[in-house]
């Protein structure tokens, strides 16, 4: 999943990028309002955190253009500490949920989660395709009942295929989201993704969970 951060402040900017990136997201980062409507509108974003109170473009006018331009990706606000107003004019703008700083990032990213799961219909934390569970939350993946291993870009790759059951995705598609922007895109890599994935999830190839698409790109094939 790809997330788009917009803060000024390059503390915190820093702070929710190594924290995501370390929960399993690819994360694109601006400083501010037009910088930040630029990638909403020309990178495949999938979720989106605000900050209210930015230079050039704020926070709710950001959203407002994010949502004239037809992107309708989650976006989750920050507001400064009893600006309950802010609270409501992101929310009317065209926001998902806020949280007020300071605040703590196991909260940021149960948020996050919950926001991603509600966006892509589903009510638990836990996909679950046959003999494969993957945990959106703790970003864990097992096989069996069994935890296994998988390196970030792996994952980030299977929980995106999971979460569009039955779709088929071309390389280019996965390759924009499971990248950030500063990470040289190569598609031809997601094949070496897929060849681990297979191995580690399906090694006696008795599911077949992930299918090539001849020409097309790739289908997570378990109901």
């Amino acid at each position: 999943m790809r997330v788009l951060v917009v803060e000024d402040d390059k503390d915190i900017a820093s702070q929710l990028k190594q924290a995501l990136t370390h929960s399993g997201y690819a994360v694109d980062v601006a400083p501010d309002g037009e910088e930040g409507l630029y990638m909403g509108q020309e990178f495949p974003i999938d979720l989106a955190i605000i900050d209210v109170g930015l230079p050039k473009l704020n926070g709710i006018e950001l959203v407002k253009a994010l949502r004239a331009a037809g992107k309708m990706f989650p976006i989750l606000i920050l507001t400064a500490r009893g600006k309950w107003q802010d609270k409501v004019e992101g929310l009317e703008a065209g926001s998902d949920d806020y949280l007020v700083k300071p605040f703590q990032l196991e909260e940021l990213l149960a948020r996050l989660n919950a926001l991603q799961r509600r966006y892509a219909g589903m009510a638990q934390a836990t996909i679950e395709k046959g003999p494969i569970s993957v945990n959106t939350h703790k970003k864990q993946v097992s096989l069996h009942g069994s935890d296994i291993t998988l390196t970030a870009y792996e994952y980030r790759l299977l929980e995106y295929l999971m979460m569009n059951p039955g779709k088929v995705i071309s390389k280019f598609e996965l390759t924009e989201h499971i990248y950030d922007e500063d990470i040289d895109h190569d598609s031809n890599v997601i094949e070496v993704f897929v060849g681990r994935l297979r191995k580690k999830l399906d090694p006696k190839s008795d599911y077949k969970p992930i299918e090539t698409i001849r020409g097309q790109g790739y289908r997570f094939s378990l109901g």
